[in-house]
Formats: structure tokens, C-alpha cells, sequence
């Protein structure tokens, strides 16, 4: 078995280490969810947190973890007898991206349960995650189906699994947590909200702190047994440091001071619901008993918001993650009180050891920026100041508000990743037909099962009332539901897309489209063209408000390449289709039509468009043109692509709605 990293040898990223730490504390916080780019020991630290756990007493023999103590009623293995039962060390689950439906809830063997009426159950992931922690690394990549049992098991503490009228339930209540990268897409807002905690992480820019991460890191690959020996003795003292917070918790006290500091917080930042209350004061009190406290402080009010509300006052994915401290200190200062056990932070006593945010007992490393500088710059040509081309250029535009967009699809049946755009073969979704299983049996077609059983019960000695069924009659059941498409968006930033009033209107097209794509689960990707050329801005992505960014710094000005647009965007749509061949693209063309630069522009761009017709590709141009004297290129450019031409306004889907209705309303009159 693998030496796990120390979780104590993890330098810097304190706020990480306090959120997994207050969940060890007190599991009823609600898990982490970690926010970083790659790189920064996100899955290190997680890992190494199971190791830190108290040990927990089960049943002997059962496979759902039963507590001796107080045993499931429905356990599936039970009813659990007073007995045999022992400590076992707390497990780590980790889900991967890729798993199936029955590798997660556990599988019923259908063939027993029909022909002998047995409920034969292997459990699955959830099961093994009862009282410890279940891991998702890269959650935000996580199928639809799989978020929603992942929902269901959260609130309810329980994993049910029904196939055709046979049910198993069994206990399911576990500490979630899950790492990302926000490049590559957001979670869905319920699952979000699921996470008690979020951090934002980001490698230091401090050389000596970069220098300790490489030494420990070589040190741990060149023995493993040998480095985690030298941080035993850390790893022993947040151990019992962990038990003893967690002897500690039932008897910190949660003031009415800190309980209106709490509410005045979670008015202020204008979060939805009341989770962010329960969860912000379940933090407080877990970190009065991490710092060896029996009261909550000003100071537990306001760590326990940096790290529970973050991630709760987003109201779109293009709205950046974060809090303004400077608001947080002036609602808690306002909403502080005296004589309540919950006096001025400045006044506190010695919070313990380490404080509240005592980076999990270790020493303190030198304290260098951590998530507060990026380093990031803007890319040459993206910024405010445009870099210098040669041509006429005008600063970026500011996109005016989205709006709810009409629903755009690929027509035809399609087998791709699991989405809510365009029709497809799916696991999940209405039934429309059965056919033979190919590997593991997952969704049951009963009738045509019965029907495949029947001719040969004779013949088989059938000889009571139940079914003689065999391998061969199991039919499983075909099903049509939605995938998530590729949506390239090809945008004109050329001098005739440069009026500012125009563009800020496209550009808010564009942004409610690409807000469409996020509800709908579709990759993204970004190619632009002006001056003499077509840039790939963003590569496919499933991270929407990273093509949102890289829109509101687009700049306009010089001419209108509309062929090397299109033909960059076959070019990314042909390397696409290599690595994701199941996923059908649907291109999107931003344009008024106009083609300048080289001999016989416009029918170069007709020559390259006819290339996506060729192969089928869906495309839509979304008309820009404006003004009394309308050439109507940008409809001509549509029928080259085999697609449809739809206007900025025909976008809306109100204004579709509206023309339905005034149809309707004509034929009543008629």
C-alpha cells in the first residue's frame, strides 16, 4: 500500500488545511469543496486528511458501517444482534469522473430478483463512504445522472436503489469533498451549495516557500516510509489535537451575538436560502473548539464567512468567487455585541494554539502571498490598451446585459456526453425501445424481458408461479434524452462590428449564449477574426466564464478575414473531433457577412463555409447588420453553411415566444 503525503509536511495553504481540518471536527459542517489551479497539492492535502481521522466502531460483518451503537433498522445486511463489532480506521472514497450509475449506488442482480424474488445487492461507492469521506477530484467534470444521486444521498443520508419495483436502502451519510479547476468549468448551483465550505488556492509566489514545496516533495519520492516517519510526531499531535475539539464541541457556546453577526452577514452578501446560516454558525462553533474554546468569537464569526459564503452569493457563473472583507468587517463591527460571551475580537483572550486558522499544528511556514496574487497579466492585444496592429482599433466594448437566449440544437440523434442541448442515445431519459445488453445489465426493459422468457417456460420445467428467466431473455432498455454539444463561437471584431453600441450588443448575444451553454452543460470555444488574421482566443472548453473573460476583453478594429475565420474554426472542429468524436459541434457565426482583404473575399468566405456544409456540420449566423441599407450577406453566408440565419433580436427567446403568441392570436381572430 502507498505511504500517503503528510498532511503537516503540506506547505502554506493554510485556508485548505483549516477547511478539511473544522470537517474533522465536526462532519456536520458539510464538506469542502477546493477551488485552484493545477498544481497545488489539492488532492495531496485531501488525501492525506483520511490518515488524521479518528478510528470509527462498526458492526462486524456488515458492509454498510453500521454503528454498534445505534444500528440502521433498514440495513440491508441486518437486523444487527447486540455483538461482535470493532474500530476500523476511517475510509477514503474516492468517486471517479467516469464511473457508472451502479458502480456509485450499488447493483441489484435482476436475474435472481426475478426468478426467485431475492434481493441480491452489491453495494457500491456510497456504501463504502458511510461515516468517512467521499472524494471527487476534477467534481465539476462529473456526469448529470451522477450529481443527482450525489444530491439525493446528500440530503437525505440515505442511498436508494429501485430497478422495476425492487428496492434496497441502506445509510449513506458521508463528508463530501471535491477539488476542481475553474478553467475547465463550474459546478452545478445545487451541488455547489452542497459543499459547507469552499477555498480558492494558488501555487506561492514567494521563491522561498517554492524551494520547501520541491525539497519536501524529492524528499517524499526518494522514501516515502522514511520522510512520513519524520512527521510522525506532527501528524500524532494534530491527531489527538482533532480528538480533542471534537470532545470539546458540544459544550462551545453560540451566543445571540454571534448569532445576529451570523444572520446580518448572510443578509448582507444577500445569499439564497438559510444553509449559509446553519453552516456559517456549525464553522464558528467547530473553530472555537479547534482553537480550545468554549465561546465563539467575533474572529470564528469571520473566518467561518471567508470560508461558507464565497461560493454562495454567486448568482451566474461569469460572477467571480469571492467576498469584499472590507463589507464583511463593517457588517460584523455594526452587528457586534457586549455581554453575550462574544466580545470585540480585538479583546479576546488567547484563541489556543495556532488561533483559528492554525494551519493544522505544524510549525508556521514563512508567511508569503497565498491566492492574493495571480501573477496573471492580460495577453498582448487583450487588455484595455490594445496592442498596436498597424489598423484602426477602438478599445474593448462593455457587453450589455444577457438576456434568456432561444434554444439552438444539432438536429439528428447523437451518442454524446450527457447534456441538456440536443437529442441523443442516452442512459438516462424516456424509454423508446430494448435490445440485448452489451456487457453489465444497467436499466431493465421488463416487458421485453417477460417476452424473450416466455415461449421457453415449458421447456425450461417451469412448474410454480414464478418465471424461469435465463441470461439470454434480459433485455435492456434503450433510452433517448440530451447530450451537451461543442458550441464554436466564430465572432466578427472587425472594423465593421466596431461601432461601440453595436458591439456591446453583441457582445451580450454572445454572453447569453454562452450562459445557455452553461445551463446546458456544452463545451465552448472562442475564435475570432480582424486585421489579416483568425486567433483561437479559447480553446474547447467546459469553462464558460473563461470564454465570458476572454469576450469582454476582445478589441474591434481593421478588416473583416471572414474566410480565415471560418477556416480556423474547421481547423479546431477537425482537431476536436480527435479527441472527442462523440461530441457533434455546432457552430456559431457572429458576423453582418462583409468579407474584405485579398482578391474576391466574399467568395472565399463561400468557399470555406461550404466546407462545414460538406461535412454536415450544424451552424448558425447570428445577423448583426444594421442601419436603413441592408446587403443581406450575412443570410447568403447561412445558405453556404447549410445552416440558419437568425437576427440579434430573434435570439430573444421572449420575442419568440411573443411572435407564437401573436400567431395564435391571429388564427383565434381568423
Amino acid at each position: 500500500m502507498t505511504t500517503p503525503f503528510p498532511f503537516t509536511a503540506v506547505v502554506g495553504q493554510d485556508d485548505l488545511r483549516l477547511a478539511l481540518l473544522l470537517n474533522a471536527v465536526s462532519p456536520a459542517v458539510g464538506g469542502v469543496l477546493v477551488r485552484g489551479e493545477k498544481g497545488t497539492a489539492k488532492s495531496t492535502a485531501v488525501r492525506a486528511l483520511s490518515a488524521l481521522l479518528p478510528e470509527v466502531d462498526v458492526v462486524s460483518g456488515c458492509r454498510f458501517s453500521c454503528d454498534p451503537a445505534s444500528p440502521d433498522p433498514g440495513c440491508p445486511d441486518g437486523p444487527h444482534e447486540s455483538g461482535a463489532s470493532g474500530p476500523r480506521p476511517a475510509r477514503m472514497v474516492e468517486l471517479p469522473v467516469g464511473a457508472s450509475e451502479d458502480r456509485l449506488v450499488g447493483a441489484l442482480d435482476i436475474e435472481r430478483a426475478l426468478a426467485e424474488g431475492v434481493k441480491a445487492f452489491e453495494p457500491g461507492l456510497l456504501a463504502d463512504a458511510h461515516r468517512g469521506i467521499l472524494y471527487v477530484d476534477e467534481v465539476n467534470l462529473l456526469h448529470d445522472h451522477l450529481v443527482d444521486l450525489l444530491l439525493d444521498a446528500a440530503a437525505m443520508g440515505a442511498s436508494y436503489v429501485e430497478r422495476e419495483g425492487v428496492s434496497v436502502r441502506h445509510a449513506a451519510r458521508f463528508l463530501l469533498v471535491g477539488t476542481m479547476n475553474p478553467e475547465e468549468g463550474e459546478l452545478r448551483p445545487q451541488l455547489l451549495d452542497r459543499f459547507g465550505l469552499t477555498v480558492e488556492v494558488a501555487a506561492s509566489r514567494e521563491p522561498d516557500q517554492r524551494v520547501e514545496v520541491v525539497r519536501r516533495r524529492l524528499a517524499y519520492d526518494d522514501d516515502p516510509a522514511g520522510f512520513a516517519a519524520r512527521w510522525a510526531d506532527e501528524e500524532a499531535a494534530v491527531r489527538q489535537r482533532i480528538v480533542a475539539a471534537r470532545e470539546l464541541l458540544p459544550t462551545v457556546r453560540l451566543g445571540d451575538g454571534a448569532l445576529r453577526q451570523i444572520a446580518a452577514t448572510c443578509a448582507a452578501f444577500e445569499v439564497d436560502g438559510m444553509r449559509a446560516d446553519i453552516v456559517m454558525a456549525r464553522t464558528a462553533t467547530a473553530l472555537a473548539a479547534w482553537a480550545g474554546r468554549t465561546d465563539v468569537l467575533a474572529e470564528d464569526v469571520r473566518q467561518a464567512a471567508l470560508l461558507a459564503l464565497p461560493h454562495r452569493r454567486r448568482r451566474n457563473p461569469f460572477d467571480a468567487p469571492g467576498l469584499d472583507e472590507d463589507k464583511l468587517d463593517e457588517t460584523l463591527e455594526e452587528f457586534s455585541g457586549n455581554g453575550d460571551g462574544n466580545g470585540e475580537g480585538d479583546d479576546d483572550p488567547d484563541p489556543g494554539p495556532d488561533g483559528p486558522g492554525g494551519g493544522g499544528g505544524q510549525p508556521a511556514p514563512d508567511e508569503g502571498p497565498q491566492g492574493g496574487d495571480t501573477g496573471a497579466q492580460p495577453e498582448a492585444g487583450e487588455g484595455g490598451e490594445p496592442q498596436a496592429t498597424g489598423a484602426s482599433e477602438q478599445s474593448p466594448a462593455r457587453a450589455c446585459e444577457p438576456f434568456r437566449a432561444k434554444v439552438l440544437s444539432v438536429p439528428g440523434i447523437g451518442e454524446g456526453a450527457a447534456g441538456r442541448r440536443s437529442r441523443a442515445r442516452t442512459e438516462h431519459g424516456r424509454t423508446t425501445g430494448a435490445r440485448r445488453p452489451q456487457g453489465a445489465l444497467t436499466k431493465l426493459h421488463l416487458a421485453a424481458t417477460v417476452q424473450a422468457a416466455a415461449p421457453h417456460q415449458r421447456a425450461r420445467g417451469r412448474s410454480g408461479p414464478g418465471l424461469v428467466v435465463r441470461r439470454d431473455d434480459l433485455r435492456q432498455a434503450t433510452r433517448e434524452g440530451r447530450e451537451g454539444n461543442l458550441v464554436l463561437f466564430v465572432v466578427d471584431a472587425s472594423g465593421s462590428m466596431a461601432a461601440r453600441q453595436r458591439m456591446s450588443a453583441v457582445k451580450g448575444a454572445v454572453l447569453s449564449l454562452l450562459l445557455d451553454a452553461y445551463q446546458r452543460r456544452d463545451k465552448v470555444g472562442l475564435v475570432t477574426f480582424r486585421g489579416s488574421a483568425a486567433d483561437v482566443a479559447l480553446p474547447p472548453t467546459s469553462s464558460v466564464d473563461a470564454a465570458a473573460a476572454r469576450l469582454e476583453s476582445l478589441p474591434t478594429g481593421g478588416r473583416t478575414p471572414l474566410a480565415a475565420g471560418l477556416l480556423r474554426a474547421h481547423e479546431v472542429l477537425r482537431v476536436e473531433r480527435l479527441r472527442d468524436p462523440a461530441r457533434r459541434p455546432l457552430v456559431v457565426v457572429v458576423t453582418d457577412g462583409r468579407a474584405t482583404g485579398g482578391p474576391e473575399p466574399v467568395a472565399l468566405a463561400g468557399r470555406a463555409a461550404r466546407l462545414f456544409a460538406a461535412e454536415g456540420v450544424a451552424s448558425v449566423v447570428v445577423d448583426c447588420e444594421s442601419g436603413p441599407v441592408r446587403l443581406g450577406l450575412a443570410g447568403q453566408l447561412a445558405g453556404e453553411l447549410g445552416g440558419a440565419a437568425v437576427t440579434l433580436d430573434g435570439l430573444r427567446a421572449d420575442s419568440i415566444a411573443g411572435l407564437v403568441r401573436e400567431v395564435q392570436g391571429d388564427r383565434r381572430a381568423a
